[in-house]
């Protein structure tokens, strides 16, 4: 594979531009999304909708044995050898090939466990994909331990056009359901095609070294925890297929779509940009605490507002994205929306366990809290039918908040009240933006469009009095505070292209141990995640640059070697 490029700016400013760049692949990709429901949503049936979604929900089971944890496994290690990443292209291939035949023999058992004949041949068309995925995944996992935001996330687009292209244009031709198999199909080999132009693998003659016996070890742990997280994901897909059938399983499935989509395109970002970054400074207890309340912070703010003010206007928000035809999806969105409530809070628990190297204890607390969720969508639907599932779910995804955290942080350096403080006065932001644009869409009849329009201004002029506030606005600074990390710094004379360029009038280099001072002091005096992601940028910038402070004992900083940097889903 191709070698890392050499790095330049400092964590402070890849870490925030890294999120500008994924948020901005991610929100290009939810607009893209979003026509894709609009069209599909008009050119296909529920049925249609539940029929793949029968077959994806155990081939995802079959495909994330194919990983086996590795991706998270390779983003978690410190270093790793090029013999070990050529060993990883081939262990990954192998593993592709053997879960893809595994699945395909499968087809017949899983149309007889949702008594729907046309699913073998569904089946079977899929199986492929887990050879494409195999070859994928560790060019994936490079390019974000080299931290590459920004290829991902054009890549993240583009695959996305490509397969929705495609599959408007099969929804076009008559598809059916085949339409959304073509969507996935295409997008997994533009993702493939434009990763291998992009990072130029050298995977050599098939060989598997015993190097990679760590990280599939370590992957072992992860991949415990990611199975057990993907039976509770989908096992209501299962349950509601096998009891409920193909029609009430499609408006579950396009509810749940659009319940996700906030979290993926909000919280994603800050996610893969937060795995990487938390893991170089595990070691560093202050920075570390700092950050997690900051992002938190942002999360807070982005992701519990957002649900609170959907969940009133979900009944226009489909009529009007999928047309008639939707209203059991309209009311399954707004009872998900509590459990999008609390898993926004919930992912950071995740990011806890991972880049503190506690994956073991991540799934023992999994084995337990896993099974209790999936026992509740049984319970849920023998009580409610398909609302109560979605209730018991968001009841219990709250609940489990409490236990989730105790033991993400038990015996670690980080504190309840780094977790709890943050997301208090977003909490109460999202409980008055809701009281509000319910109130305000239940008081008025118009037409679709108009009821978006009234919900969204009156959840969001909520805002409004809360900044009389001192704390409000202190929150929101520090947001913007963390947002202004995103410009680009200015070139720098060793930067140029031109290697004579600034030879003559080199700056001193100020040393190690002064910009290490610098940094303490900066820190200190930090109140948000910008003031901590600030104080890392300046102390880099000072070694790099110099200040003409003098160069005093002590060496430079270690600049980070992006393939070795230490974030479904």
């Amino acid at each position: 594979m191709s070698a890392p490029p050499s790095q330049t700016g400092s964590l402070a400013h890849r870490a925030s531009r890294g999120i500008a760049v994924t948020m901005g692949g991610m929100w290009g990709k939810t607009l893209i999304q979003m026509a894709a429901i609009v069209l599909l949503g008009r050119l296909l049936a529920p049925e249609d909708f539940g029929l793949v979604a029968m077959v994806t929900a155990i081939s995802g089971i079959i495909d994330l044995i194919r990983d086996f944890g590795l991706t998270g496994a390779i983003i978690q290690a410190r270093e790793i050898s090029e013999r070990a990443w050529r060993s990883l292209f081939w262990l990954a291939l192998a593993l592709g090939t053997i879960m893809g035949g595994i699945l395909a023999a499968c087809a017949p058992l899983i149309a007889a466990l949702y008594n729907e004949p046309q699913l073998v041949l569904i089946t079977l068309v899929i199986a492929p994909s887990l050879i494409v995925n195999g070859l994928t995944m560790p060019l994936q996992a490079r390019a974000t331990k080299e931290l590459r935001f920004a290829l991902l996330a054009r890549i993240d687009v583009v695959s996305m056009v490509g397969g929705v292209a495609a599959a408007i244009t099969a929804g076009l031709l008559g598809w059916g359901y085949w339409a959304l198999i073509v969507l996935v199909g295409t997008g997994l080999v533009v993702r493939l095609i434009m990763l291998w132009a992009s990072m130029r693998p050298r995977p050599g003659w098939p060989r598997i070294h015993r190097d990679v016996l760590p990280l599939v070890g370590r992957g072992g742990s992860i991949f415990g925890a990611e199975l057990l997280n993907y039976i509770e994901r989908n096992a209501d897909t299962i349950i509601i297929g096998q009891q409920l059938g193909p029609s009430v399983l499609g408006q579950y499935s396009r509810a749940y779509a659009l319940f996700l989509m906030p979290l993926q395109q909000l919280n994603g970002p800050i996610g893969r940009v937060a795995l990487p970054v938390l893991s170089k400074l595990q070691d560093d207890a202050e920075r570390y605490r700092r950050y997690i309340r900051g992002a938190l912070l942002v999360i807070g703010y982005l992701t519990l507002p957002t649900y609170a003010v959907l969940a009133t206007i979900s009944g226009p928000l489909f009529a009007l994205l999928l047309g008639p035809g939707w209203d059991q999806a309209a009311v399954l969105f707004s009872i998900l929306a509590i459990a999008g409530i609390a898993q926004g809070i919930g992912k950071v628990r995740g990011w806890l366990f991972i880049t503190m190297g506690r994956s073991h204890q991540q799934f023992f607390y999994d084995l337990v809290a896993r099974p209790l969720v999936v026992l509740g969508f049984f319970v849920g639907i023998w009580w409610g039918g398909i609302y109560g599932l979605a209730l018991t779910y968001g009841i219990l995804s709250t609940v489990l908040l409490i236990p989730g955290f105790y033991f993400a942080i038990r015996h670690t350096f980080v504190r309840a009240s780094d977790i709890l403080f943050p997301v208090m006065r977003p909490l109460i932001f999202a409980l008055l933006a809701f009281g509000s644009a319910f109130a305000a869409t239940r008081s008025v009849d118009l037409i679709p469009i108009l009821e978006l329009i009234v919900g969204v201004a009156a959840g969001g002029v909520v805002l409004l009095p809360l900044l009389l506030i001192p704390a409000y606005r202190r929150d929101i600074a520090q947001i913007f505070g963390f947002v202004a990390q995103m410009r680009k710094p200015k070139p720098r004379a060793a930067e140029s292209d031109d290697p004579k360029d600034g030879a003559d009038s080199a700056p001193e280099q100020v040393t190690h141990e002064q910009a290490q001072t610098v940094e303490a002091v900066l820190l200190h005096d930090a109140s948000s995640m910008g003031d901590v992601l600030d104080a890392a940028r300046t102390a880099d910038e000072l070694e790099s640059r110099g200040t003409g402070a003098g160069a005093g004992p002590g060496q430079r900083r270690e600049p980070v070697d992006e393939s070795h940097a230490p974030t479904g889903r």
